[in-house]
């Protein structure tokens, strides 16, 4: 009787659910475990895993130099990019919302483009091309900041602050978006109370009211910073090529490339997605605490 009543209340629910649930257990939940397994195996697709136990984390943390250093470009890279790029998402949005319906779709849809765009590494690559005619090259030349071209994107020591620079572009994508509608969804009569409670100008509003009523929008977009930051590999092959000048611009997802698509040890592949994947989660449950605070 209890399963019946249970069935009759939400089983219409979750029929509607067990499409999502279904493709998120095969091609979410399955594939991690599968790469968890293959992670203390090796494992070269072309012959049966063979059981190494921690072989795979031993070697990636005490004897793979070029790993560490991926480690290294990948915390910094997340630790900047990671934190602007969620701040320029929240406020720029921020100030486009405060704009009439016209302007604010035009400016959205003008700061979202870039992150959909297919071909924008060409026009970066244009930009900080290593001759006197790249354009960057150029200007800083003419203005006599610089006497001689600077390589951009083969210089190890810059190379990972341009691939920096285009990420913050690009960084305005789904978290954009999620904070203009969480902005758009905020009740006006929660700023009337907030008024006759005291709040005084605009930023007392942002701290006391906007950000607590946005907090699930808030709490998404951060996941998807984190993920962005801590993931970012292709767009960095793209620019300045793989493997990078002594490896500057080298990163954990670049290594896992590595391994994974070209010399195809999927077990030695797969223990490096299971230390990204477990920094990640370490480092959304950071910012998780941080953002219960809020309100």
């Amino acid at each position: 009787m209890r399963l019946r009543a249970f069935w009759k209340k939400w089983g219409v629910s979750y029929l509607f659910a067990a499409p999502y649930v279904l493709l998120f257990l095969l091609f979410t939940v399955v594939p991690v475990l599968v790469a968890i397994t293959l992670s203390f195996t090796s494992y070269n697709m072309l012959q049966p895993p063979v059981w190494v136990g921690w072989a795979n984390y031993v070697k990636l943390l005490f004897a793979d130099d070029v790993f560490l250093i991926a480690v290294k470009n990948t915390l910094l890279f997340a630790a900047i990019t990671g934190p602007l790029s969620y701040m320029l998402c929240l406020l720029l949005a921020w100030f486009i919302n405060e704009l009439k319906p016209t302007m604010r779709t035009i400016l959205t849809l003008l700061f979202y483009a870039p992150s959909i765009s297919g071909n924008v590494f060409m026009i970066w690559t244009i930009l900080f091309s290593g001759d006197m005619y790249g354009w960057v090259n150029s200007v800083l030349i003419r203005w006599g900041i610089i006497y001689e071209p600077v390589r951009w994107l083969t210089d190890p020591d810059t190379l990972l602050w341009v691939t920096m620079l285009v990420t913050l572009w690009m960084s305005l994508g789904t978290s954009f978006l999620a904070f203009i509608a969480g902005l758009q969804g905020i009740d006006e009569s929660l700023y009337e109370a907030g008024a006759i409670d005291g709040v005084r100008n605009r930023w007392q509003e942002l701290w006391f009211i906007t950000l607590p009523a946005m907090r699930p929008q808030l709490l998404f977009g951060a996941i998807i910073s984190i993920t962005s930051s801590f993931a970012a590999g292709s767009h960095i092959v793209a620019l300045v090529g793989f493997p990078s000048t002594d490896y500057a611009g080298h990163t954990v997802i670049t290594h896992l490339m590595d391994y994974g698509n070209i010399r195809f040890e999927m077990g030695y592949a797969s223990a490096i997605a299971t230390l990204l994947f477990v920094a990640m989660l370490l480092t959304q449950q950071l910012v998780q605490r941080m953002l219960r605070k809020i309100g």
